[in-house]
């Protein structure tokens, strides 16, 4: 039996602009960035929705230009269901950008490899696939929002 990758959903999130905390040679750069809204799109599972305001994406860019993610959101589905992600991973890239990041800047969308694993909180046990399956998720940074591919492992 093979693993393979289904996409499930997707979600495009707003952001605001990062809130910079601090920054030394040594932890690199930590900031909190505001999570406004967004929609859910379904793909193998059928979600549609929104994200809900107020959550964050809590990072820090390490001097290497390694960003170790922590982001925490809501989403409510059009038909009145909802659930919370909890979604942690890792975002480089190329040498040529990093003092970019590290400036509080935004590299071209292309050159970054962004990679979560999210966990779920559900409310509703039709929800329950989405903690019964374990889930990755390729994101794609832009100016003002991110693009969030949730793919559900599968074994055939």
């Amino acid at each position: 039996m093979e693993p393979k990758l289904i996409k499930a959903f997707e979600i495009r999130a707003r952001v605001g602009a990062p809130t910079f905390i601090g920054q030394d040679g040594k932890s690199g750069r930590r900031q909190l960035i505001a999570i406004t809204g967004g929609e859910i799109v379904g793909f193998a599972l059928p979600f549609d929705g929104v994200v809900l305001p107020d959550g964050v994406d809590s990072q820090v860019v390490r001097p290497n230009g390694r960003a170790e993610l922590s982001a925490r959101y809501g989403v409510r589905l059009h038909d009145g269901r909802s659930f919370y992600i909890q979604n942690d991973g890792i975002r480089t890239v190329p040498a040529e950008y990093v003092e970019t990041v590290l400036s509080g800047g935004i590299a071209p969308a292309e050159v970054y490899y962004c990679v979560t694993r999210p966990q779920f909180e559900v409310y509703d046990e039709s929800l329950e696939i989405l903690n019964e399956r374990v889930f990755i998720c390729n994101a794609t940074r832009y100016p003002d929002s991110i693009s969030l591919e949730y793919y559900m492992v599968v074994v055939e």
